[in-house]
This record gives structure tokens, C-alpha cells and sequence, in this order.
């Protein structure tokens, strides 16, 4: 397999991962804790908006590429393996389905509060 075939299954099973996360997040046996998390890694995730802007040279895609992939391999470390077994099926259901992963507008307003806070901090510093 080439690196590029790689790079691309990789990024599909991070897709399927991060929808599957969103089911996880709803599921009873889900542990508290991986439950936050997982609402966490989603928001972020499925929000049209980034942390750090991908216009922003080198760091803007510093989220993407390491930040967000790190926070869905401690979310899936978290949660028992039927569970997320079970998640990941109907991840792949949903997609298939769907065509497209799901968008979060809660995970928008948790970017723009983020930022806000930021903004404020500086500001009083």
C-alpha cells in the first residue's frame, strides 16, 4: 500500500471515529468520564469552525493533524471495546446513509466562547 492510500484510510477512520464518538457520547455504557470527553472531541470536531484558523500558516492545521486525532485515540481508550464496537457499526451505518458526517453548531459556539475567553484574557492582561 502507498503512503497516500495509507494517509487516506487513515483519515476515513478517523471520520468514521469521530462520528462514532458522537454515538458513544449517548450510549449507556459509556463511562462518565469518556462521555465528556467524547462530547468534547465531538463538538470540536463536527463545528464548521476551527480552534486555530487553517489560513493561519503551520499552526492552523497543528488542530487537525495532531490535536484532534490524539483526543479521539484517548476518547476510544476510554470507552469499553463492545461499546465502541458497537458505535463504530452504526458510524459506518450512519455515513453510508448520510453520505456526509454531521455538523455541530454547539460545537461552534464552543470555539467562538473559547476564543472569547482568550480575547478577554488578553485584554486584561
Amino acid at each position: 500500500m502507498s503512503l497516500k492510500e495509507n494517509l487516506r484510510n487513515w483519515a476515513r477512520r478517523l471520520k468514521r471515529d469521530g462520528v462514532a464518538l458522537w454515538f458513544a457520547s449517548r450510549h449507556p455504557g459509556t463511562p462518565f468520564a469518556a462521555k465528556l470527553l467524547s462530547v468534547f472531541v465531538v463538538a470540536y470536531a463536527l463545528s464548521p469552525i476551527d480552534l486555530v484558523p487553517d489560513f493561519i500558516p503551520v499552526f492552523g492545521y497543528v488542530d487537525d493533524v495532531l490535536l484532534l486525532p490524539a483526543l479521539i485515540w484517548l476518547a476510544i481508550r476510554l470507552i469499553p471495546e463492545d461499546v465502541m464496537g458497537e458505535c463504530r457499526r452504526k458510524s459506518e451505518e450512519w455515513m453510508a446513509r448520510e453520505g456526509s458526517k454531521p455538523r455541530s453548531r454547539w460545537g461552534a459556539v464552543l470555539i467562538v466562547a473559547i476564543w472569547l475567553a482568550v480575547a478577554y484574557a488578553a485584554w486584561r492582561a
